[in-house]
């Protein structure tokens, strides 16, 4: 049995915040709340909101998914 604490899911803030028209920040895309909440999470809850910004990042074409191919 293993006595590690785990570290901290790291905050995915990239120092460019400003929130959209939809609370969103256009750096990291976590919502405020997300923001505002993110001290008070776990890991789990943080990892969940990751997956939330990767999708948000997608959908904003902020990133491309997986197997495509920038021109």
């Amino acid at each position: 049995m293993s006595n590690t604490v785990e570290k901290p899911v790291a905050s995915p803030c990239v120092s460019i915040c400003a929130l959209d028209d939809h609370d969103i920040c256009t750096g990291c895309q976590r919502t405020a709340m997300e923001i505002t909440r993110w001290g008070r999470m776990d890991n789990a809850e943080r990892r969940q909101v990751l997956a939330l910004c990767h999708e948000r990042a997608l959908a904003a074409g902020l990133i491309f998914g997986q197997g495509a191919k920038a021109s």
